[in-house]
């Protein structure tokens, strides 16, 4: 009997041994398992934040982070742009509540404590008006500091001394001014930007021949930039090639007075397209009482009468332009809307020319990607939402800043717009 306990007892005793044994073996094995190439990248791309790519073209490194912003709980910063509803101004902003985002993450703030933005913006780009009501009703805010993309370099000097005035800084971004009060500059290198899309204009035509320019505006401190470093280096560079219209798309009603002038057989313009307006030159429109006539915008108007400039048509006067320099090789436009009207005045008149420009919307993108732009400047916007709030936090805490940040660029084609690098950078 007891021999056979015995034997029992060592039967039970081995079979828990292997118990045993096979567990911890399957433990041990659980535990070896390597952990995969595509499971580690995907585990590397949760931890890297989405817009990080955009993050790192921000130089100095400082305006890329929200470290030592130990700004008070409750503080107000105001963000103005130029424009609501446009693809590179909701990026700006979209970068401009991001960051404000990450200093309530790294302060611990929630509620009612968080630091806050107020993000504003006229209508549209070119209503300075607008934007300066806005300035107005956000230094009545008083926020602990302001960032502005100044619309006109001369229309806010009043409500800037007033911000000195009561304290509150200001940081400019996107296009700033020569106001001396201002704390930082935050944007793309435009000169830097515009000359280089003035070597790949020059390239892609021959480096000779007639090109146009399309200008965004003719007030803000990033239109005029990029048109002038624009200039000096193919004046500087490229001796064949001749600008040979330049289109404010904020004075068409110029525009109309010097087409007007021109049609009438009154008044010349320079090469540079310098407008002198009708008045200066006694022209007399159609109509009685000195009031245009009854024809649609664009008619044709009969042998002997004089045409009326308010009847010319925004599409009337760049035609206009193409019909007198028919032998126009090449585009410059400063921005996307810029470029969008240069691609369709070309197809309003079947008209071939090479076309470079600032920025890349989803329209901008397909003409791109079906040869129609030749290349483009693609800016930061969310960089430059993000930097602008750093700038302005900074200024706000007295920690000083740059009188620079810079929100890089790259300049995207058809070869290279499918990169990764390229593809992250896109909105």
């Amino acid at each position: 009997m007891l021999k056979k306990i015995r034997k029992w007892a060592a039967v039970f005793l081995c079979g828990a041994m292997c118990i045993c044994g096979c567990s911890g073996e399957d433990s041990a094995q659980e535990q070896e398992k390597p952990v995969s190439t595509e499971t580690k990248k995907e585990q590397t791309k949760k931890k890297e934040k989405e817009y990080q790519k955009k993050l790192d073209m921000v130089k100095p490194s400082a305006y890329d982070n929200v470290m030592g912003l130990n700004l008070e709980e409750g503080t107000t910063l105001s963000i103005i742009g130029k424009a609501e509803g446009v693809p590179y101004w909701d990026e700006v902003k979209r970068g401009a509540e991001q960051a404000v985002k990450d200093i309530n993450d790294n302060l611990g703030y929630e509620g009612k404590k968080q630091v806050k933005v107020t993000y504003s913006a006229p209508s549209t780009p070119d209503n300075v008006d607008e934007q300066v009501n806005i300035l107005d009703e956000e230094l009545a805010r008083y926020p602990a500091a302001l960032g502005i993309s100044i619309a006109d370099t001369k229309a806010c000097e009043v409500q800037f001394d007033l911000a000195a005035e009561s304290d509150i800084p200001v940081v400019a971004f996107d296009s700033g001014s020569d106001y001396q009060g201002l704390m930082a500059m935050v944007s793309t290198d435009n000169r830097t930007a515009a000359r280089e899309a003035a070597q790949k204009l020059a390239e892609s035509v021959g480096g000779k021949g007639e090109v146009m320019l399309f200008i965004h505006d003719s007030k803000s401190e990033s239109a005029m930039s990029r048109e002038q470093a624009f200039r000096e280096e193919m004046e500087a560079n490229y001796p064949e090639i001749t600008i040979a219209e330049v289109y404010y798309m904020d004075r068409l009603s110029d525009m109309q007075e010097r087409i007007a002038a021109e049609m009438n057989g009154v008044n010349e313009n320079d090469e540079n397209g310098d407008i002198e307006p009708a008045e200066a030159v006694g022209i007399e429109t159609a109509g009685e009482n000195g009031e245009g006539g009854e024809k649609d915008e664009g008619e044709a108007l009969a042998d002997g009468e004089a045409i009326a400039a308010d009847t010319i048509s925004e599409e009337d006067a760049i035609d206009y332009l193409f019909e007198k320099h028919p032998e126009i090789k090449g585009i410059y436009a400063t921005n996307g809307d810029a470029v969008k009207q240069a691609l369709e005045t070309l197809e309003r008149n079947e008209a071939e020319a090479r076309i470079v420009g600032f920025d890349a919307d989803k329209e901008e993108l397909e003409a791109i990607k079906d040869g129609r732009v030749e290349g483009l400047v693609l800016q930061n916007p969310f960089g430059m939402g993000y930097a602008a709030v750093i700038a302005s936090a900074r200024a706000a805490l007295s920690m000083g800043n740059e009188a620079v940040v810079d929100t890089g660029y790259v300049w995207i084609t058809r070869k290279n717009l499918e990169e990764e690098g390229i593809q992250k950078l896109l909105y």
